[in-house]
């Protein structure tokens, strides 16, 4: 059973014990646009007390440095150092351990902030918010021009959507040799500000499906993901929590990586997923109800 905190002297311990403290951001920072009570005074606690912070979040929808604008927007001090997004760490992968030739090129199902990280990473894709991709029209095979030099497709989260990019991904993954199948991240859904939408592993599902092939994820709960953080930043693991309110994603993520974990529960964990007979096999190693319950060690 995990430890649910409540007191003062139990957050006091907690800060103490961790040096690095990872968040997720959606459901754990902020809902949309709407921040969490009481978030951005935990994370100054935590700076005055020389603890080093990173975001890790699936969201690819946004590249580090567009992400660092919505913290600045919502005044959550953060440098674009401290951010891994599921985007860049995919650009990285791509880099870095496909080491894909210059010459090769990745199809993109996905949006601008895909697009950017694997520009900065020298990249080249097709795809994406290209216009010719992004129809309502119907995708005709025979007009269709393969290109020989595509060796992956990167699937994210992308609200335009539609029949062409599947198809267009469909074709190079079943008819280029070699072509890498992988996705930014799995999750089923995405919490906005008012509610859960279809997440990045909706979107891929139709090729998993049509492939009958899984992909390579890159983001949380693969250790991929942490592989990435640890090629930046030096950390210790056991002085090292992951904080989030996902146990499938952020929880399972840290407990691959040998890490503490906090559930908060503003996300999309509930009370009843980590309690009673239908229970989550997934067991964070501590549970608060919210990250603002912090406050508590400084007074507030």
């Amino acid at each position: 059973m995990p430890a649910h905190l409540t007191t003062r002297p139990e957050y006091s311990i907690l800060i103490d014990r961790y040096d690095t403290w990872m968040f997720d951001c959606d459901g754990v920072l902020w809902h949309g646009d709407r921040l969490i009570e009481g978030a951005v005074e935990v994370l100054e606690i935590l700076r005055k007390r020389g603890k080093r912070i990173l975001f890790v979040t699936n969201n690819a929808s946004k590249s580090r440095k567009s992400y660092k604008a919505k913290f600045d927007l919502l005044g959550v001090e953060a440098s674009v150092e401290e951010i891994y997004g599921s985007a860049y760490a995919s650009a990285v992968y791509i880099s870095s351990v496909m080491k894909l030739p210059k010459d090769k090129k990745v199809y993109v199902i996905g949006m601008a902030g895909i697009e950017e990280e694997l520009r900065e990473e020298g990249v080249s894709f097709i795809g994406g918010t290209d216009p010719a991709d992004c129809t309502l029209e119907p995708f005709s095979l025979s007009s269709f021009s393969l290109d020989p030099d595509v060796q992956a497709v990167l699937c994210g989260l992308d609200l335009s959507v539609n029949y062409t990019k599947l198809s267009k991904a469909f074709q190079y993954l079943t008819r280029n040799p070699g072509c890498q199948f992988l996705v930014t991240n799995e999750d089923s859904t995405f919490p906005s500000a008012d509610g859960l939408l279809p997440g990045a592993g909706a979107i891929s599902a139709p090729l998993r499906f049509a492939l009958e092939k899984d992909p390579i994820s890159i983001g949380k709960p693969a250790k991929t993901m942490l592989d990435c953080i640890q090629a930046k930043v030096k950390f210790d693991p056991e002085r090292t929590i992951m904080v989030g309110d996902r146990l499938n994603t952020d929880i399972l993520f840290g407990q691959a990586g040998g890490l503490t974990t906090l559930l908060v529960l503003t996300g999309i964990t509930s009370k009843q997923d980590i309690t009673g007979a239908n229970a989550s096999p997934i067991v964070p190693d501590y549970v608060t109800q919210s990250i603002g319950d912090l406050r508590v060690v400084d007074g507030q």
